[in-house]
């Protein structure tokens, strides 16, 4: 059983950094894309059809870029195709959620004080709203309402909150971060597969057999491509939060996810008028950093924290504070099943991140810690397992607050 559950712990370390390398590229390739894109210049003497040109350096080397709003006269044998890196992505995404969150469901998924499932129905939850979002989006997109950019987007943010929202009434605090993150790049990937990339085959089939290829297969794949651009910070941000559960685990978590999102399209619009030469809007930056501090705000109501505590110079502070008995009542009873030099929590086989708290100075030391996972937020215990109370969440809170 040790020997399985080593080798469990390490398919899901390898198949998490097969998904960071294989979203690096796919990231790396559709940002220098669209940078690329939006820097695109027009002069006199291009050949017939090039819409812009663009001079690069890179590597020692100089590279001449020019861009064919439909194709060249004659279409070259081999041409790239950018796709591989996008499906990778979202094929080691979903098999990383499978192996975390399907197979540690009571643990990681489902929240019985949340919402009082089994873990298959947790599951099945979790598959259903994933392809539904895909399907609700791409109708929007195919509507009326995808006629205008800026109506469309506004109404898929409406969405997006909603589902920010959603998923906190169904999941743990963490789930809920990161199946909006799978549903977000569902989206961004299902936009890759089923739209960008056949639309674009069928205008190079067109092109090679003479016909003149449809206006409104580029305009479509052109709208995906811009919406899966400023989806794509926000994304990032929900599939790091699973590390931070002062994003998560707190009260107003779905309204910190509503937020991220504004301040990923601020972070995207930033770089997209610089590439396009058309300013340096710096007030993108202010805006999203008075938005983060609100987010900071907002993970900590109705007290923000002022800081780090030096432990090691408070640890005797936090053991002689005259509400550590109740405290370590609370840490043994709620937390030391896991958190043991040998658990009793079935299927957990070491101490989570090595951490410790069979003592009255191991529990001093992680004060901080406690205080932030089981006080501030609700990211410990996961999924409340061990049905720890708002008035102990209440008494470390106070613990530490007093005590520091």
């Amino acid at each position: 059983m040790n020997d399985f559950a080593i080798l469990w712990d390490w398919l899901a370390f390898g198949v998490r950094w097969l998904h960071v390398v294989t979203a690096i590229a796919w990231i790396g390739s559709s940002f220098y894309f669209i940078a690329l894109d939006l820097g695109l210049t027009k002069r006199p003497g291009l050949p017939h059809g090039v819409a812009g040109e663009e001079w690069q350096v890179h590597g020692g080397g100089f590279y001449h870029i020019q861009k064919y709003m439909v194709a060249p006269a004659a279409m070259p044998e081999h041409l790239t195709w950018f796709k591989w890196e996008s499906y990778a992505t979202w094929l080691s995404g979903f098999a990383l959620l499978a192996i975390v969150y399907y197979a540690g469901a009571d643990l990681y998924l489902v929240d019985r004080n949340v919402l009082d499932v089994s873990a298959p129905v947790g599951i099945l939850i979790s598959l259903a709203s994933i392809g539904l979002g895909w399907i609700l989006y791409d109708l929007l997109c195919k509507s009326p309402l995808g006629r205008s950019d800026t109506v469309l987007m506004l109404v898929l943010y409406a969405i997006l909150v909603a589902m920010s929202w959603g998923y906190t009434q169904l999941f743990t605090g963490r789930a809920a971060f990161l199946h909006l993150g799978v549903f977000t790049a569902t989206i961004m990937t299902a936009n890759v597969f089923l739209i960008i990339i056949p639309n674009q085959k069928i205008v190079v089939a067109d092109l090679k057999a003479g016909r003149t290829p449809e206006p409104k297969l580029g305009m479509q794949a052109k709208q995906r491509s811009l919406h899966n651009n400023y989806l794509t910070l926000p994304v990032v941000f929900l599939m790091l939060s699973n590390h931070y559960p002062l994003a998560f685990g707190t009260q107003f978590n779905w309204v910190i996810a509503s937020i991220i999102f504004i301040i990923g399209v601020l972070i995207r619009h930033y770089f997209n008028t610089v590439h396009a030469r058309r300013g340096t809007p710096h007030w993108t930056w202010g805006l999203a950093g008075v938005l983060f501090i609100i987010v900071m705000w907002l993970s900590t109501v109705p007290a923000v924290l002022t800081g780090e505590t030096r432990l090691s110079a408070a640890g005797e502070r936090f053991a002689a504070s005259t509400h550590f008995p109740a405290v370590r009542d609370t840490v043994m009873g709620r937390c030391a099943m896991c958190h043991a030099a040998e658990p009793g929590y079935e299927g957990i086989h070491a101490a989570p991140k090595n951490v410790i708290l069979d003592s009255d100075a191991a529990i001093a030391a992680q004060a901080r810690e406690i205080y932030l996972q089981a006080g501030r937020s609700h990211a410990m215990p996961p999924a409340n397992v061990s049905g720890i109370t708002e008035g102990e969440r209440r008494l470390l809170v106070t613990w530490f607050e007093e005590a520091r």
